[in-house]
């Protein structure tokens, strides 16, 4: 594999490392080695799919609160998406900050999501289908989201929404929960 890291510390883009002959390829898509040596979380507590028949259709923008903060590893595996994840450590030089990748069946490129950041894509074309392998376990009570258009993030969507949950659509402004996201994210919180 072949990692780079991107300007969000601990955020990075892995690419396939192909051995290619006259069959295709081969790749590894997942070495707890390969991980750790980077200092990422290499448990994997569920594995996920999700298909989305439009283009258009945004999923986030979603993060669960510590100690169930999750790590994600995503590939798209069929169609295209425009994943975007926003960096929730208060502590952080790069705090609200965001980065966006295009991750597609053609490049095979996966992105790997730390620990209290948000995350959300949208599918690029009809038909889509991702991969998330996830750290944790989903825990309904720690989870939470910030508005995909919320115009403090910045987050720009190459297509105009086509469908989105009516949970994700009723995510609150920034402005309305980031003191008690700030308190809930905050290392000193999770020491205590």
């Amino acid at each position: 594999m072949i990692f780079t890291e991107t300007r969000l510390k601990g955020a990075f883009i892995i690419d396939l490392d192909r051995k290619t002959d006259e069959r295709g390829f081969f790749a590894r898509v997942f070495c707890q080695q390969e991980f750790r040596e980077r200092g990422l979380r290499t448990v994997i507590a569920q594995a996920n799919v999700a298909s989305n028949a439009r283009r258009g259709t945004l999923r986030g923008m979603h993060f669960q609160f510590p100690p169930a903060a999750e790590s994600k590893l995503v590939r798209c595996t069929r169609g295209a998406i425009l994943d975007i994840i926003v960096d929730l450590r208060p502590e952080s030089p790069t705090y609200l900050e965001h980065i966006s990748v295009e991750l597609n069946e053609d490049n095979m490129t996966a992105l790997y999501v730390p620990e209290r950041f948000a995350h959300g894509y949208q599918a690029l074309r009809d038909g889509t289908d991702t991969s998330y392998q996830v750290g944790e376990f989903y825990t309904p009570n720690a989870e939470g989201g910030l508005r995909y258009d919320d115009p403090r993030l910045g987050l720009i969507w190459p297509l105009p929404v086509s469908v989105i949950s009516p949970k994700d659509q009723a995510f609150r402004p920034l402005g309305e929960i980031e003191d008690e996201m700030k308190r809930r994210m905050s290392l000193a919180k999770a020491a205590a």
